[in-house]
């Protein structure tokens, strides 16, 4: 088989595999009160096209947020988000999952504001049992304030995979045989939240929020959800085999999807605590299982 006839397979794989992964037997556009409710501050959320778009404001006085009405182990959960436009120093844009016990387990996307000019910062973080400390920061290649973007979570028994526009962009393999944790147990909730954290959030804290720029506005739309509902004390999926992110072909990312991320690493990574051996001076037990470490 010739280069190009190969590359042709790889990308028509890859599309095929994005294809599904991003949009499961669920409407992407869907309206936020079918699986979402204010969290807090009410007044700071403002609703679009008749539910079906929301800004989230920060000012001086507070943030706001919202989550999902049920909790969910394991499945496909999505948000399409526009970033606080301009000097969105301090300011934190977040979609996470978190379940509600001390020792939480949580899976993480934060976007860490900027000063005018400089890029996005993309965190992601994985929580188990309570410990966290799994930081990888990467740039987007795009900006991410002028267009909506998909930002998405596969999460079954065997990864966990984050994508950005159906992008792989991390991955964490499940561990438990040999000893690691994984969020396996503890149903989760989907958190969306605009807030300042400028102790910490842009150059470690250096760059504090500009109040003058309030209020600071982010926009949401296709809340979408596509998991197994349970109850909060629940052990285990009463569908757990039978969904389609249980599925064979979502145990691990195919060859094309390692090369995506493979791409993503290579080019804007920026860091990635699996290879910082200052913190961590034997690998962690579930990167042990990552292809590129």
């Amino acid at each position: 088989m010739n280069y190009s006839l190969r590359m042709c397979l790889i990308l028509l794989s890859s599309f095929v595999y994005a294809s599904f992964a991003a949009n499961p037997r669920t409407p992407i556009d869907v309206p936020f009160g079918r699986n979402y409710v204010p969290t807090w501050a009410y007044d700071h959320i403002k609703y679009l096209n008749g539910g079906s778009e929301i800004l989230l404001n920060l000012d001086k006085s507070t943030g706001t947020g919202f989550q999902s009405k049920g909790s969910y182990l394991f499945g496909h959960f999505s948000m399409f988000i526009k970033m606080v436009p301009g000097d969105s120093a301090g300011t934190v844009t977040a979609f996470y999952l978190s379940s509600q016990t001390a020792e939480h387990d949580e899976i993480d996307f934060e976007f860490l504001g900027n000063r005018t000019g400089q890029p996005y910062i993309l965190q992601t973080n994985v929580f188990t049992g309570g410990k966290g400390d799994r930081e990888q920061r990467i740039y987007l290649w795009f900006d991410p304030t002028q267009a909506y973007h998909r930002y998405s979570v596969l999460w079954n028994m065997f990864q966990i995979v984050f994508f950005v526009d159906d992008i792989p962009i991390r991955v964490f393999k499940n561990t438990n045989q040999l000893g690691g944790k994984y969020p396996f147990n503890q149903p989760m909730k989907i958190y969306n939240s605009l807030w300042n954290a400028d102790d910490w959030a842009t150059r470690g804290g250096l760059e504090k929020t500009d109040w003058s720029k309030a209020p600071f506005i982010a926009s949401y739309k296709g809340f979408h959800i596509d998991g197994c509902e349970a109850s909060v004390n629940a052990k285990f999926c009463d569908t757990q085999g039978k969904r389609w992110w249980d599925q064979p072909e979502f145990h691990d990312l195919d060859v094309a999807q390692w090369q995506r991320l493979r791409w993503v690493r290579q080019k804007y990574t920026i860091y990635n605590y699996c290879n910082d051996r200052k913190r961590y001076p034997q690998v962690p037990l579930e990167c042990t299982r990552d292809r590129d470490v």
